[in-house]
C-alpha cells in the first residue's frame, strides 16, 4: 500500500476565487482556482513574480493562467509560514504591536515606491492597464445604492468635498495598490512578531499612494500600532504629504462606498455601511473614528 497521502482544505478569504491549502507527498501549499474571475489568473501570477524578493509574497510553483468558469485557471503557490494577523493581533502587547505596527509602515513605503503611470486595472500577463472609468467620487455616490437616507445623503457631500479638499493637498502619482491591506491578509510568525506573509492580491491595481494606508485604518483602533506605521512612512518614505491619516480616509472612501453597498453580503461590509452612515450623520470623513495620529 503506497503512503502516498493528499488533502485539500478550504481557506477563508479570496472573493474572486476559491483557495485551499493543499498538502501532497508531505509538501504543502496553497492552490487558488479562479472561477469568477478567470482573467486574473495571469494578472496574480506577474504581481507576485513582480514583487517577489520585495514584498512576503509566496513563491509560483506551478500556474494555468488561461481558462474559463468550467474548467478555470489556477495559481499553485508555496505556503507561507505564520498566523493570521488579525488573529495574532487580538492577544499581542504593546510592543508586539509597535514591532507589526513599524513593519507595516515598511510594507506600504515599499508599495508606494512602484510606480505606475496611469490609474486602473491590470489586464492579463503584461498588466497592462485599463482605467477605471468610473467618473467622480459625487457621481460615483450618486450611482451607488448606499441605503442612505435623503438628509444623510445630503450631508454626505460635505464629506465627499472634504475628502476632494484632502486629496488636493497630497502628492500626485500612481503606484501599486495591494487593495486589501489589512491583517486579515498578513500572516505573522507568533514567536518573533515578524511579518511573514502578504497575501490575496486579487483586488491590487495602480492607484493612489494612499490607498492601503487607507484601507490598514479603516477599522482601526489602535494608536499604538497606527503610530508605529506612521512613524516608518514619515521617517523612510517617498515624499506623501499630511495629514496622512486623512489622506489615507479619502483615497479609501472609494472602495469603502463599494463595500457599503453590498453591506448584506458579509460581516465586513454591514461593517463597512455603518461607517458610511457615521460619515454621514457627522458630515466628516472620520466619521467619529478614534484619532489614530499620535503626532499632529
Amino acid at each position: 500500500m503506497s503512503d502516498f497521502a493528499a488533502s485539500a482544505v478550504p481557506l477563508a478569504g479570496g472573493y474572486g476565487g476559491q483557495t485551499y491549502a493543499v498538502s501532497a507527498g508531505g509538501e504543502d501549499a496553497v492552490l487558488k482556482l479562479y472561477v469568477k474571475q478567470p482573467e486574473r489568473a495571469a494578472v496574480d501570477a506577474a504581481l507576485l513574480q513582480l514583487v517577489r524578493g520585495l514584498l512576503p509574497v509566496p513563491k509560483v510553483l506551478e500556474a494555468k493562467r488561461e481558462g474559463s468558469a468550467d474548467d478555470p485557471p489556477y495559481l499553485l503557490t508555496e505556503r507561507l509560514p505564520g498566523i493570521n494577523l488579525q488573529v495574532y493581533l487580538e492577544t499581542a502587547g504593546e510592543s508586539e504591536r509597535r514591532t507589526v505596527g513599524e513593519q507595516l509602515g515598511e510594507l506600504l513605503v515599499r508599495l508606494s515606491g512602484m510606480p505606475f503611470l496611469t490609474f486602473g486595472e491590470f489586464r492579463g500577463g503584461e498588466l497592462a492597464i485599463e482605467p477605471f472609468g468610473l467618473g467622480d467620487l459625487e457621481q460615483y455616490v450618486e450611482s451607488l445604492d448606499l441605503g442612505l437616507d435623503p438628509g444623510q445623503l445630503e450631508r454626505f457631500g460635505a464629506v465627499v468635498a472634504e475628502a476632494e479638499d484632502v486629496l488636493a493637498e497630497g502628492v500626485d502619482r500612481v503606484c501599486l495598490v495591494h487593495s486589501d491591506f489589512n491583517p486579515k491578509n498578513l500572516l505573522v510568525d507568533p514567536a518573533t512578531a515578524r511579518i511573514t506573509g502578504l497575501i490575496d492580491w486579487e483586488f491590487s491595481h495602480a492607484g493612489s499612494p494612499y490607498m492601503d494606508l487607507g484601507n490598514l485604518f479603516r477599522f482601526c483602533s489602535d494608536p499604538m500600532l497606527a503610530g508605529a506605521v506612521l512613524s516608518v512612512i514619515r521617517g523612510s518614505g517617498p515624499g506623501l504629504g499630511e495629514p496622512l491619516v486623512d489622506l489615507g480616509r479619502a483615497a479609501d472612501l472609494w472602495a469603502l462606498l463599494d463595500l457599503a453597498a453590498r453591506s448584506t453580503e458579509h460581516e465586513v461590509a454591514a461593517a463597512a455601511h455603518d461607517l458610511v452612515s457615521r460619515m454621514a450623520d457627522t458630515s466628516t470623513l472620520s466619521g467619529g473614528r478614534v484619532d489614530l495620529d499620535v503626532v499632529h
